[in-house]
């Protein structure tokens, strides 16, 4: 029996997944969140997918023994390789990243040709371009791995003039591509949104997957009749498995929130 006023998990590799939970905390206010990032390990793009598959596991069991009503695999690489495990483990609704964006950028390019940037083991499992040929067979897509944004990101320099010539660099090349909508496919890489609309064509629609899958699980809130009430809200905890300072201070700069309540968890 689900709780309503339990709260929702949302798990990443590292710091990523605070992108969803910004918008969470921003569209859902009254959902208590409970956020596991797995600093430790990531990035997981380069990973074996079995590998990546264990991790999820782990993290999902830890936040369904803490009680969740839902879980959000915010992180593409775990979504690819490890959603429909963990949909067949636990009796909660498991909400991934993959087909929300892959949506939201088929509707936005009246082009049809859609730019993928990702992890490689994102890149590599080919599931945005299943999750994008679903909604159109006929869209071209151009897929580029960037394994250098996600170290970036968990260092904390993700406002750096540095990682503005890492981005620069990466995506060069796909400079020479026709595309009109680009899908940031891991959610480490809204946090490099300024450096990576600086160096696409500026009538480029940028899809940021974290804001699409926020309304999914508002959707399945409302379908599950699972939905917390006002008043019933509970602060929201976060934990790493790395890190806690370097975690603690991503937290706040993203999420502005004064004193979080940061913690570290082994899986």
């Amino acid at each position: 029996m689900i709780i309503v006023n339990a709260p929702i998990g949302i798990i990443d590799s590292g710091v990523g997944g605070l992108t969803v939970v910004k918008e969470m905390l921003e569209r859902l206010p009254h959902e208590p969140i409970i956020y596991i990032g797995d600093d430790e390990r990531c990035p997981y793009g380069p990973r074996p997918e079995e590998e990546v598959r264990q991790f999820t596991t782990e993290m999902a069991t830890a936040l369904a023994d803490m009680g969740i009503k839902m879980l959000v695999i915010a992180c593409n690489t775990a979504t690819a390789a490890a959603m429909d495990d963990i949909r067949e483990q636990f009796n909660f609704p498991v909400i991934g990243v993959i087909e929300p964006g892959a949506r939201a950028a088929v509707n936005a390019s009246k082009m049809k040709k859609i730019a993928v940037l990702g992890t490689l083991g994102t890149i590599n499992s080919c599931a945005y371009n299943d999750a994008i040929h679903a909604f159109s067979v006929d869209a071209q897509i151009h897929s580029l791995a960037c394994p250098e944004f996600v170290p970036i990101v968990e260092k904390g320099h993700y406002k750096t003039e540095k990682a503005g010539h890492i981005v620069e660099r990466t995506l060069h090349e796909i400079s020479n591509k026709d595309f009109d909508a680009v899908i940031l496919g891991c959610t480490h890489y809204p946090l490099l949104q300024h450096h990576i609309q600086n160096h696409l064509p500026k009538d480029v629609t940028i899809i940021s997957s974290a804001i699409e899958t926020v309304c999914d699980v508002e959707r399945t809130l409302r379908l599950n009749s699972i939905a917390n009430k006002p008043g019933n809200d509970a602060p929201s905890v976060f934990y790493t498995t790395g890190e806690l300072h370097d975690f603690q201070e991503i937290v706040i700069d993203w999420l502005s929130i004064e004193k979080p309540d940061v913690r570290t968890i082994i899986l």
